[in-house]
């Protein structure tokens, strides 16, 4: 969710029932390169809590250190998630995310420095393999994480080859839970209840986080999720984008352009979505686009 889990999309999960988010994926490296764009995911408010971190790398002692300053900028992280489970090629490359299934004992080791050397709990968040699905190696990794220190688990159900595409993994899920004694939770294809209640009754996990299946669905997180109307959408819409310009600090036509990318998330599959999608993408300010969602309403009287 890199890109997608800022500030405003956090508020406005949590307006409607998110229990935790996380910052957006923090690379190591960028936040020891004291990079500007790294320490602005950091941004957050009262409100926003609890909140955990999620780290990027594969170097024990670097992670230590861009943790480090991570829980020195930010005092209330619930807890601090190391990603093995990023499919992305470039983190790939970099032998980070995903990459890491290939090495379980470095997985371990860096939970054992981090967990060892810092007061807030250590999680990870695995794949359940990295080529193809292998139930005994993805059980194997978790033991690894837990035996190093990790508090708990989360599962993407999917392998890294699989990316974003594909059958979820229930068995793998499920072998991890039965063979641990910290807490698993489940990822992956969460994009209604039903598909979260599956998720619980196949694997028995101790609960789930909600992804691509929130974007511009903030009713998810609905203890009894309806189907919003197109005014219900808009008037939430037009609250995530005041939070965008309350809170972004991109620059105005970044901004603008990550305003049209969370429009379209909310219109997608409205009558008028193609002519919206066109408008949205000619529109050069924050009030161009309040506009245009306002003829979208008055096109529905």
């Amino acid at each position: 969710m890199s890109g997608v889990t800022d500030l405003s999309f956090r508020l406005i999960s949590r307006e409607f029932g998110a229990k935790l988010c996380f910052f957006e994926m923090l690379d190591s490296k960028s936040i020891l390169y004291k990079r500007p764009k790294s320490f602005t995911m950091l941004k957050t408010t009262k409100q926003d809590s609890p909140i955990a971190a999620q780290l990027l790398g594969n170097d024990p002692l670097l992670m230590l250190d861009a943790a480090e300053k991570v829980l020195n900028t930010v005092k209330k992280i619930s807890f601090l998630d190391i990603n093995s489970a990023c499919p992305a090629r470039k983190v790939i490359r970099k032998g980070a995310g995903a990459a890491l299934l290939k090495e379980p004992e470095k997985i371990g080791a860096i939970i054992k420095k981090l967990s060892s050397n810092l007061k807030v709990p250590i999680t990870i968040k695995l794949r359940t393999g990295f080529y193809k699905k292998c139930v005994e190696e993805c059980v194997k990794t978790a033991k690894i994480a837990q035996e190093n220190g990790a508090s708990k688990i989360f599962i993407h159900g999917r392998t890294m080859s699989q990316g974003y595409s594909g059958e979820i993994d229930y068995e793998s899920i499920k072998a991890v839970k039965n063979a641990l004694k910290i807490p698993v939770f489940a990822s992956g294809n969460i994009f209604s209840p039903q598909m979260a209640k599956q998720m619980i009754d196949e694997t028995n996990c101790d609960g789930i986080l909600a992804a691509r299946g929130a974007l511009g669905n903030p009713w998810i997180f609905c203890k009894e999720p309806t189907m919003p109307s197109l005014a219900e959408k808009i008037k939430t819409l037009k609250k995530h984008l005041s939070y965008i310009e309350k809170y972004s600090e991109l620059a105005k036509p970044h901004k603008i352009g990550f305003m049209g990318k969370v429009m379209m998330w909310y219109l997608k599959g409205i009558p008028c979505a193609t002519r919206a999608r066109e408008e949205i993408c000619k529109a050069k300010s924050y009030q161009e686009l309040l506009n245009l969602l306002q003829n979208i309403i008055d096109s529905q009287d």
